[in-house]
């Protein structure tokens, strides 16, 4: 039974050689490898087997890390994106919400405005018409009252009492 054990360990070897020789060949035979290979790159790569193993080991080990920083650059730009509309929400809101406080404040000044505005046209309108009246001077009203006329008895009968 020892001996069976080697006989089928040196089998599957053997077919684990055939299937490696022909992905080998496979990758050989490619089209874009020979190009490579043609260049003074490849050229350099192939006199120095090392060096090449090196650099095709540091490209397997550095592709997990470079995958994660760019996972990480992904996430980390569709949060600042989503932390500026989040933000650009905010300031929407509070800026909005100012903005409505300061048209409700303008809506009552324009209003206390409007209407003292009104009461000075009203006055300085009946002043005018008072004192520039185109009525001949014997008619005219030269004490401006604006009171009612009132008969001078009922007037006086107000203060004696």
């Amino acid at each position: 039974m020892a001996k069976e054990e080697p006989q089928s360990i040196s089998r599957d070897l053997q077919e684990l050689q055939k299937k490696l020789s022909l992905l080998i060949d496979s990758f050989q035979n490619n089209s874009k490898v020979v190009a490579f290979m043609k260049s003074p790159v490849g050229q350099y790569l192939d006199s120095h087997p090392f060096l090449a193993f090196t650099l095709l080991v540091f490209i397997v080990m550095s592709a997990v890390p470079v995958g994660f920083f760019l996972l990480i650059v992904v996430l980390t730009t569709l949060a600042a994106l989503l932390g500026v509309i989040i933000l650009e929400g905010l300031v929407i809101s509070v800026g909005g919400f100012s903005l409505l406080c300061i048209l409700c404040g303008l809506g009552f000044v324009s209003l206390a405005m409007s209407g003292m505005m009104i009461a000075s046209y009203v006055v300085v309108s009946s002043l005018i018409s008072c004192w520039f009246s185109p009525r001949p001077l014997t008619q005219q009203n030269t004490s401006c009252d604006f009171l009612p006329a009132m008969k001078s008895a009922e007037f006086e009968g107000l203060y004696q009492e």
